[in-house]
């Protein structure tokens, strides 16, 4: 009973940390502009994420040690320095974004500005960090997450014609005055969204600070093939909802309370309670995870002692590292930067970040002196290689697109 609760619980913490605050703004954002006609892109970056999760947390349960310590030792350091680079200025930049979007909820939910629960919202997440348990973390802020299923239910409750919802969803082009070029570009972004990078490092490191072994080879795809899926349905529930509220009327989302709005329309002050403590749990659930995971790539990349299995004295430069760039996150926002233009700009450069982070993952998941018989089949290998194809046109055409679309616009 206890395995199968545990199980469970990992399912719920991955459709919580699934969809953040990049999710939430993108899907809405889309949803309002392209209807469901980009629905295809969750599907695919929801494969992907799937793919290279599986192989993370099948590394990790049969060498216990995270990816990202793997990688240096596996490919060198310089090599190792350059997906670190990368992977880590995405990270820094996703959880900008996180904190932003966490005092964002804070001013939904209190008319108070946002900056002024800015150095809350930062300090907060550190005393977490710092005091609470790993497991009790992730469980607590995974299910609250759950609370976002409210997205479903609004959707039901504003009568769509699903058969136009449908039709949307298998017509995967631009419509309007939308041109091919800013369709491409949301694409990117909403793929970027989707296989954030830190997503993976978080879960192989969460992986050695649960202390997976090979026995818990089933709790980690139970996770990934369960977990993950389920969380790409909410983010369509978010885009429909979007798709059903602003496209007819032409509005286009550029808050987050707009991202709220169809739940309230549709389920009145009950249901906007609701998804303002969905989207606090999930935005602060997914700054635990960056702050975090920044901590994770730069200390097992240094080979220092890191992690919350151990006590913060004996791992005092990883908690340095945490503190240093919460304030990072703190100083930028306060510069009256817009979390949700952070936002949009951050899933678009986690989308140039994405070959450096996976591609290192694909080698160690095929190297035995690692993972022993359990290296990728032929089968998976064709996947990972067709989706680092992908990864490599997303992150090549990211920044172009930005430029000829004027990000979007």
């Amino acid at each position: 009973m206890k395995k199968v609760l545990g199980v469970t619980l990992g399912i719920l913490t991955a459709i919580g940390g699934f969809v953040d605050i990049g999710d939430l703004v993108t899907n809405a954002l889309v949803g309002a502009r392209f209807g469901m006609h980009m629905a295809w892109v969750v599907l695919v970056g929801v494969i992907g994420i799937c793919l290279y999760a599986e192989m993370s947390g099948r590394v990790v349960a049969i060498s216990g040690r995270p990816v990202f310590d793997l990688i240096r030792e596996r490919l060198g350091p310089r090599t190792g320095l350059v997906a670190l680079v990368a992977s880590f200025l995405v990270t820094l930049l996703t959880l900008v974004a996180e904190v932003g979007g966490v005092a964002l909820a804070f001013e939904l939910a209190s008319g108070v500005n946002y900056l002024l629960w800015m150095p809350l919202a930062a300090l907060a997440v550190w005393l977490v960090i710092w005091r609470v348990k790993f497991s009790r973390l992730e469980q607590v802020f995974g299910l609250m997450g759950l609370l976002l299923i409210v997205f479903g239910v609004a959707l039901f409750k504003l009568g769509p014609d699903w058969g136009q919802l449908l039709h949307q969803a298998t017509r995967p082009h631009p419509i309007g005055h939308e041109s091919w070029s800013t369709y491409a570009y949301y694409g990117i972004a909403l793929f970027g969204a989707a296989m954030t990078p830190y997503e993976v490092f978080f879960f192989s490191s969460g992986g050695v600070e649960e202390k997976w072994t090979r026995r818990d080879l089933f709790t980690a795809r139970t996770n990934v093939f369960v977990g993950f899926p389920l969380g790409g349905l909410l983010s369509l529930a978010i885009m429909g909802c979007a798709a059903v509220l602003f496209l007819p009327a032409g509005i286009q989302v550029g808050t987050l309370g707009q991202v709220t709005l169809p739940v309230a329309v549709a389920l009145g002050k009950i249901g906007l309670a609701i998804v303002l403590i969905g989207v606090f749990a999930a935005t602060f659930g997914a700054a635990l995870e960056t702050a975090l995971s920044c901590g994770y790539t730069i200390a097992q990349y240094r080979g220092w002692q890191w992690g919350k299995f151990v006590r913060p004295r004996e791992a005092s430069r990883f908690h340095v590292v945490i503190i240093v760039c919460l304030l990072l996150a703190v100083l930028t926002l306060l510069t009256g930067v817009d979390p949700v233009k952070v936002t949009e700009y951050s899933v678009v450069f986690a989308a140039m970040a994405l070959p450096l982070t996976y591609l290192p993952i694909l080698i160690v998941a095929n190297d035995p002196d690692y993972v022993g018989e359990h290296t990728n089949g032929r089968v998976l290998n064709a996947f990972g290689l067709v989706y680092l194809a992908l990864l490599t046109i997303a992150s090549a055409a990211a920044i172009p697109l930005m430029i000829i679309t004027k990000a979007g616009q």
